[in-house]
């Protein structure tokens, strides 16, 4: 039976069972913990825009299977019910795509036509905020570069930082997501760019942190500090 969609369900965790008359307490570290696991629920089914499952009826499903009784609906119509769920999750997460897409590609273009943005034949765009030596050396693949950086999401919200770390990072530029590994080897010691990468240039569809979504354009400022030697 496909019940992959509604697995977070099988943890106990709805409170208000159906035919309760009065609201439980939340006094006790099972009271509370079964609340929270209630809570991560509602979340999960939200997140999977099944914001019309009824309560009263998932409560009802809870209580018996807690009671081992004999269950109210058939496998068969079980299996038709979850699958139903399934394409219209797929058809939803189909269409915030399509929107990310649309809204992505507004926003390159709209960020191309800014004074100052290079965009490379890759799609990855590029402003100097603060130029180092022209003659200067610049990283090859292979070599390991000290950078300081701040990563952001469109709306502003840093999702990664040296800065604020107070540490700059020691990478291999061979070892770095697409974007950052062509912004490096056109970068020149001591520069410091302002840097947008297409979502094909970052992490696409796979995140790497739930901070990150699926499809991001990724703008970073990013500044070489130095290269290390080559280990040969």
């Amino acid at each position: 039976m496909k019940r992959n969609l509604l697995a977070v369900s099988v943890a106990v965790g709805v409170l208000v069972l159906a035919g309760c008359e009065k609201e439980p307490e939340l006094t006790t570290p099972i009271q509370q913990a079964s609340y929270g696991i209630g809570l991560n629920m509602g979340q999960s089914l939200l997140q999977d825009g099944l914001d019309d499952i009824d309560a009263q009826a998932l409560a009802l499903g809870l209580e018996d299977a807690l009671a081992k009784a004999e269950h109210r609906v058939g496998d068969e119509e079980l299996t038709a019910a979850f699958n139903t769920l399934q394409e219209r999750a797929q058809e939803r997460a189909k269409s915030l795509a399509d929107e990310a897409v649309q809204a992505n590609q507004k926003y390159l273009e709209e960020n191309a036509a800014k004074d100052g943005v290079t965009t490379t034949e890759s799609g990855l765009q590029y402003e100097v905020l603060n130029a180092g030596d022209a003659e200067g050396p610049q990283p090859a693949a292979d070599d390991v570069v000290v950078v300081h950086y701040e990563g952001k999401l469109v709306d502003g919200t840093v999702f990664d930082s040296s800065v604020e770390r107070g540490e700059p990072a020691e990478l291999p530029v061979n070892g770095v997501i697409p974007g950052w590994m062509e912004a490096l080897q056109l970068m020149h010691v001591g520069d410091k760019w302002k840097v947008t990468l297409p979502s094909e240039l970052a992490y696409g569809e796979r995140s790497p942190s739930p901070v990150i979504p699926p499809n991001s354009i990724l703008v970073f400022e990013m500044e070489l500090i130095s290269i290390n030697p080559r280990q040969e």
